[in-house]
């Protein structure tokens, strides 16, 4: 299997946790009622500590790596700042897609820097991979219910609707293989950009969102969610 067919492979695949976590969200139904909501806001938390992992193991390190400190200073603070024009945005315009926007809004930079990382060689491709999928169940799930709370849709046609986000991940894997392999420094700006934006969308939308008053349980799904990662991160550096 040549290198482009696993970059398509992987981020076909990583795509399609969204409507599997969007599948989740629809036929998730746990009794008593305080289990089901423990269950939702552990699942969210479990999406930020991934988050998180792919922050700490993966974009940042790779980022950094050859870069200046301006310029990692630069795409850093451009990172947080565009998510934030974003978040403001979509708040003011009070999309019921807002949730969604966001998933895709770290997924598709991720994907295109998954793309550079096998073409340029480097050994972050496949962890990568593994992190983008692992947030992406949470991530559609949530997006399901939020959808579901805000929208018409329902049911099937919302996770028709998450379905149709999944070849932006093949799409934007062979952007990144095909065109930014040439220029490694833009590949590691990207991931530093990305990195900034997870993390503001982390503790801007995901913490709040994990919070359960008077439960402490949910926030161990942050711990395992690193954990995951950090396991990965170990198994395939060997």
């Amino acid at each position: 299997m040549n290198e482009l067919t696993q970059v398509l492979l992987l981020t076909t695949m990583a795509g399609l946790a969204i409507p599997i976590g969007g599948l989740f969200a629809m036929i998730e139904k746990i009794s008593p009622a305080w289990l089901e909501t423990e269950f939702r806001h552990s699942v969210i938390a479990f999406g930020g500590g991934v988050l998180v992992s792919a922050v700490a193991l993966v974009l940042v390190p790779d980022g950094i790596e050859d870069l200046s400190l301006v310029w990692i200073v630069v795409a850093f603070v451009l990172g947080g700042l565009a998510f934030w024009g974003l978040e403001t945005l979509l708040d003011r315009s009070k999309s019921s897609m807002a949730q969604l926007v966001a998933m895709l809004s770290d997924f598709v930079p991720e994907a295109v820097a998954l793309g550079a990382a096998f073409a340029t060689g480097g050994d972050a491709g496949l962890l990568l991979a593994v992190l983008i999928g692992l947030q992406n169940l949470p991530e559609g799930f949530n997006a399901f219910r939020e959808l579901s709370a805000s929208s018409r849709l329902g049911g099937w046609s919302l996770v028709a609707c998450l379905a149709a986000c999944v070849p932006l991940g093949p799409l934007s894997g062979w952007i990144g293989y095909q065109y930014l392999s040439s220029y490694p420094l833009a590949v590691d700006f990207l991931m530093l950009f990305a990195a900034s934006g997870i993390l503001y969308l982390t503790f801007q939308d995901l913490a709040p969102q994990a919070r359960v008053e008077n439960q402490r349980a949910p926030a161990i799904g942050a711990v395992l969610g690193f954990l995951l990662g950090l396991i990965g991160h170990v198994l395939l550096k060997g």
